[in-house]
């Protein structure tokens, strides 16, 4: 028997039972269009992560204090009183492979502009933090290295505080604002950044001279981080390594000593962050593909079904001398057919959620040719693996007392 021939034979039975044949299909379709959807997701969660890192600067390097154990009690890094402003000098003179250097430190509290207010954050900053962090001002200026100096109650605001502040949209440049009852005079506002990955919003923010923050603020006479950038991306390796020299000999630690800093890249916080996305997916998927393994245990069943219903018919095809082999193939053929069907729908479905979740949810999506053609080897492989035995079991009948079956 030729193969269009098996292939009509086995379109006419699934036609013959519409319901029975979609319910089976119904499994395969959940379990398709969950694989698609989850990787989806999962990928572009991945890609949006990285494309938010990068977007940072991909040769920013940050330094910051380890945490220790006191007590049995980790305590918070930015806590820790490791970091000074003569390694942020240090760092200057010393580093060849950094191009530009700036303290952080930072705050929460109140700002306040006439009878409206908006809590949020303070960072304390050097003027090259702006280039570090790959950010732009969209009306007024920056500080200078001298208001750094002066400690200057100068600021620079981000787009959800100037709306906040300033509902009636006038300029907020020249103004003066209040932060933990300090006036701070607005000389500049950043261009909009809105969320990123993790939905924080990078526009509620004030940037002001961190020897501003540290002294009228905070109280503090350490850093709490230092950003820096190497002169280009890379550079990034040589411009740690200088990095972590030079702290450790300000620091006088000895060979045997940990660091008690640590010195990070974006290279690593996106292999860090694609890392977990990437598990995740995987965790994702697998949960999905359960929904496959169950609609391939449906099609198993339904083909049992249909070999006992069509008993009789297996029956008549063997006494006209059709041979086991061409049974088995026939009913192999539906469940090859059943599993394929199932997983076009599946991939439409599962592409449809995924950006309906796109467009309606904000969800970032990524749709890669690998998802969709591995759907539809799993499909075939499962129509192959749950359809055998089933298919083996029609072709061993006897034909005798398969025309006796009632």
């Amino acid at each position: 028997m030729n193969t269009f021939n098996l292939i009509r034979i086995a379109l006419r039975a699934m036609l013959r039972n519409k319901m029975q044949t979609f319910l089976t299909m119904l499994g395969i379709i959940i379990g398709v269009a969950s694989v698609i959807a989850m990787l989806a997701i999962g990928q572009g969660s991945k890609q949006s992560i990285e494309t938010q890192i990068s977007a940072m600067g991909t040769n920013m390097i940050m330094v910051r204090p380890n945490s220790e154990l006191q007590g049995g009690v980790r305590l918070d890094a930015s806590t820790m009183q490791t970091l000074t402003l003569a390694d942020v000098s240090a760092i200057k003179k010393d580093c060849d492979q950094v191009a530009a250097v700036s303290a952080m430190v930072s705050g929460r509290g109140q700002a306040i502009y006439a009878a409206n207010n908006w809590p949020t954050q303070i960072q304390g900053v050097g003027p090259d933090f702006l280039e570090i962090r790959k950010m732009d001002i969209q009306d007024g200026v920056m500080f200078t290295d001298k208001d750094v100096e002066q400690a200057a109650k100068v600021c620079v605001l981000g787009q959800t505080v100037v709306t906040n502040l300033f509902p009636d949209g006038s300029s907020p440049i020249g103004r003066s604002i209040r932060f933990a009852n300090i006036p701070f005079k607005v000389i500049g506002v950043l261009v909009p950044k809105g969320e990123n990955t993790f939905g924080q919003d990078q526009d509620d923010i004030i940037l002001a001279p961190f020897t501003t923050v540290q002294k009228r603020i905070l109280a503090i006479t350490y850093v709490q981080s230092i950003y820096t950038s190497a002169v280009n991306e890379n550079a990034s390796d040589a411009a740690v390594a200088q990095i972590s020299e030079v702290l450790r000999r300000d620091h006088k630690l000895k060979p045997t000593e940990d660091d008690d800093f640590s010195v990070r890249t974006q290279a690593e916080l996106i292999k860090t962050f694609s890392s977990t996305s990437q598990m995740l997916t995987v965790l994702l998927a697998a949960i999905a593909g359960i929904s496959l393994f169950v609609g391939g245990i449906g099609i198993m069943n339904i083909m049992f079904v249909s070999v006992t219903e069509r008993t009789r018919e297996i029956g008549l095809r063997m006494a006209i001398g059709g041979r086991g082999v061409d049974i088995m193939v026939q009913f192999l053929m539906e469940a090859i057919m059943i599993s394929m069907a199932g997983g076009l729908i599946g991939v439409i479905l599962g592409v449809t959620t995924s950006y309906t979740l796109s467009y309606g949810l904000g969800w970032p999506v990524l749709i890669t040719n690998f998802s969709i053609i591995i759907s539809f080897l799993v499909c075939a492989v499962t129509g192959v693996f749950f359809g055998w035995y089933p298919a083996r079991k029609a072709s061993n009948l006897d034909p005798i007392e398969a025309l006796r079956y009632e």
